[in-house]
C-alpha cells in the first residue's frame, strides 16, 4: 500500500478571542476542530460534510495554515512526510499552490477587483515560476480556463463583469494552474448550476486519477459528495462522528446525526408536498395596498409583466478597443424575454451560471437599466419612472441575496440592519421601527428577539444570517420578492428549515416569489411554475410537475440528467 500523502493526527484548533489570543488563566480553549484524525493518499477523494459552523472550513484552512494569528493548534499535519505546522515562511509560500491548493467558497475573497482575469493567472504562475514569460503564462492559463469553460475572449475582463458562477470557475482554474498534489475544495460549486458543477467535478475527479491528485471536497450537498467522492467524513461540533465508504454511509448511516442530515436532504429532494392556498375566483378583485396607493386588479392580471426585455453589454472596455477590433462584441445577458408572474405564485428561474438569471433580476429591480423592453409592475413601466418614484416603488419590490454576509453591514447590529429600510423610506419613527423589528425577528424564528436585536452578523451562523436578511427584506411589506439563490450556501438541515419558513411567510404576508436557483430539486420542492433560462433566453416555461415529468427542451433534459440525486447513490 502506498504511503499517505496527507496525515492528520488528533488535530485540535481554537480561534483567538476578541483580544487576539487566548487569555491567560483560561482553563480550556473552545475547540472548533476537536481531535480529528484522517489520511489521504494520492488519488483519494474524501467528502467532508456537516452543518454550518461544525468546523469543516476551519479544518480545510488549517491544512494550508491559513488560520488567524493567535489561533491555537494542537496535534500534527504531515504532508508527504513533512510537518506542515513547522514549515518556514519561504517553504510555506511554495507549499501553498504547488503542493496544496484551496478553492474558496466565495470567489471574491480570492479575486482582486482591480485586476483582470488574465492578470490573476499570470501573477499566480510567475510568482511560482519567475522565469516564465507572459506569453508562456498566458498560453498555459488559457488552456486551464478553457477546461473550466471560460473562453479566451474574456481574458481581459474584470471579476465584476462575471456572474457569481463564472467567478467561481476562475477561482477553480487558479487552483489548478500549478498542478498541486492535493485540492482542498471548500464548497466549490455552491454558486454553479448542475451542468457546470458536474463538468467541474468530473474534471477534478479526472485529474485526481490522471495526476494521482487527492481531493478533499467540503460540501453541504450530500448528493454531490455521494456522486463524486469515494469516502465520506461526517463532521459535527468539531469532531468526525462517522467515516467510511460513501455508498455505505449514505445507504446505512450509523450515527444519529448522519441520519438527520440525510433526512433533511431527502425532504427537499422529495416530490413537492407543500400546501398552497387555493386561487381566488376570477371574479374576485385583488386589492394591493402599495406604498403609493391602493390598486384593485383582477387575479388574471399579472403582478409583473416583462415584454421583449433586453440587457446587452459590450465586451470591449474602451472606445479604442472597439476601434481596434473593428466591431463591437456584445454579451446578450438578457435577450428578448417576455414573461408574466401572477399574484401569489412562486415562479422558479433555473439555468446555468452566466445564463443571465441574476442580470434579469437586477433589471427587474432597475438596479441595472435595460437596453430595451418593458418591465411592468402593477401596470407601471418601471424604466419610465423618475428616480424618486422608483425609490418609492422599491418598497414593494425587494430581494433576498445569495450570501447574507455580503448584504449585511458588519458594523451594524441586526436591529439596525432590519430597521434601516423603515428609516430610509420614512415609514416609522425609531421607536416604532424597533417594535416592528422585534416582531419581525420573532416571525423569522430568531428568538428571543431581544437577544438577536443587539447581535452583529459575525456572531450568527449562516442560517441565522439568512433569516436576518429575510426579515430585512420583509420589513417594508413588499408585494414581490426576488430570491437569488437564497439557500444555496446553507447545509441540508438549515436549507429545509429556511425553505419552510419562506413558504409560511409567503402565505402570511401574501407574497409573490421569483425564485432563482441552480438546484433543481429545491425548485421542484418550492416552486409552482418553472422557467428554464439559457444564454439570455427563456427556452421552456411550465408547471413544475410538467417540467420534471416531461421536459420538452433538450437543455432542460440535460439539466435534469446532470442534477445529483441521493436516490442514485
Amino acid at each position: 500500500m502506498t504511503k499517505p500523502l496527507l496525515q492528520v493526527d488528533q488535530l485540535k484548533i481554537a480561534y483567538p478571542t476578541r483580544h487576539g489570543k487566548l487569555e491567560t488563566g483560561q482553563s480550556q480553549p473552545i475547540w472548533s476542530v476537536d481531535g480529528v484524525s484522517f489520511e489521504l493518499r494520492a488519488g483519494d477523494r474524501l467528502g467532508l460534510v456537516g452543518e454550518s459552523g461544525c468546523g469543516k472550513s476551519t479544518l480545510g484552512r488549517a491544512l494550508l495554515r491559513l488560520l488567524p494569528a493567535g489561533s491555537v493548534t494542537q496535534g500534527s499535519i504531515q504532508f508527504a512526510g513533512q510537518s506542515v505546522l513547522d514549515l518556514a515562511p519561504s517553504a510555506l509560500r511554495r507549499f501553498r499552490g504547488e503542493s496544496v491548493a484551496l478553492v474558496f467558497q466565495d470567489p471574491m475573497t480570492r479575486l482582486d477587483a482591480l485586476m483582470t482575469i488574465g492578470d490573476h493567472c499570470v501573477e499566480t504562475l510567475q510568482a511560482h515560476e519567475p522565469g516564465l514569460s507572459r506569453s508562456q503564462a498566458k498560453d498555459r492559463a488559457i488552456a486551464v480556463l478553457e477546461a473550466v469553460k471560460i473562453p479566451a475572449n474574456r481574458w481581459a475582463q474584470y471579476p465584476h463583469e462575471f456572474s457569481g458562477g463564472m467567478r467561481q470557475r476562475v477561482a477553480i482554474a487558479l487552483a489548478l494552474l500549478l498542478n498541486p498534489k492535493l485540492i482542498v475544495a471548500d464548497e466549490p460549486t455552491t454558486s454553479l448550476d448542475v451542468t457546470i458543477s458536474a463538468q467541474i467535478l468530473q474534471e477534478l475527479t479526472r485529474l485526481c486519477s490522471e495526476r494521482e491528485m487527492a481531493l478533499l471536497l467540503i460540501s453541504h450537498d450530500l448528493a454531490l459528495v455521494g456522486e463524486y467522492c469515494d469516502r465520506i467524513a461526517v463532521m459535527h461540533t468539531g469532531k468526525f462522528v462517522e467515516t467510511g465508504n460513501t455508498q455505505s454511509v449514505l445507504t446505512h448511516p450509523q450515527h444519529d446525526y448522519t441520519r438527520s442530515l440525510l433526512q433533511a436532504a431527502l425532504h427537499v429532494q422529495a416530490t413537492k408536498t407543500l400546501s398552497t392556498p387555493p386561487p381566488l375566483p376570477p371574479s374576485t378583485p385583488l386589492q394591493f395596498k402599495t406604498q403609493n396607493s391602493k390598486l384593485k386588479i383582477s387575479p388574471s392580471t399579472p403582478l409583473l409583466r416583462l415584454q421583449n426585455l433586453k440587457k446587452h453589454y459590450s465586451l470591449e472596455s474602451t472606445l479604442l478597443a472597439r476601434l481596434v477590433s473593428g466591431r463591437e462584441q456584445t454579451l446578450k445577458a438578457v435577450d428578448d424575454i417576455t414573461l408574466e408572474i401572477y399574484f401569489g405564485e412562486t415562479l422558479g428561474l433555473v439555468g446555468e451560471s452566466g445564463c443571465g438569471k441574476s442580470t434579469l433580476s437586477r433589471t427587474i429591480l432597475q438596479l441595472v437599466r435595460p437596453s430595451s423592453g418593458r418591465v411592468e409592475f402593477l401596470g407601471r413601466n418601471l424604466p419610465d419612472l423618475a428616480r424618486a418614484d422608483m425609490q418609492r416603488q422599491r418598497r414593494d419590490l425587494q430581494m433576498i441575496f445569495q450570501d447574507p454576509r455580503a448584504c449585511l453591514n458588519p458594523m451594524m447590529t441586526v436591529g439596525q440592519s432590519i430597521a434601516d429600510p423603515l428609516l430610509i423610506h420614512q415609514l416609522a419613527t425609531p421607536i416604532a421601527a424597533k417594535k416592528a423589528v422585534l416582531e419581525m425577528l420573532e416571525r423569522v424564528q430568531l428568538t428571543p428577539a431581544s437577544a438577536y436585536y443587539s447581535c452583529y452578523p459575525s456572531e450568527l451562523s449562516g442560517g441565522q444570517q439568512q433569516r436576518v436578511a429575510i426579515a430585512r427584506t420583509l420589513i417594508t411589506r413588499p408585494q414581490l420578492v426576488i430570491c437569488d439563490e437564497p439557500v444555496s450556501m446553507l447545509d441540508a438541515t438549515v436549507q429545509a428549515q429556511v425553505l419552510d419558513l419562506m413558504q409560511e411567510l409567503k402565505q402570511d404576508f401574501h407574497l409573490t416569489y421569483l425564485f432563482i436557483t441552480h438546484d433543481l430539486w429545491v425548485a421542484r420542492y418550492f416552486c409552482d411554475r418553472i422557467a428554464v433560462m439559457q444564454a439570455g433566453k427563456i427556452v421552456e416555461l411550465g408547471q413544475t410537475h410538467d417540467i420534471f415529468s416531461n421536459p420538452q427542451h433538450l437543455y432542460t433534459q440535460t439539466l435534469l440528467q446532470a442534477a445529483p440525486l441521493l436516490s442514485r447513490v
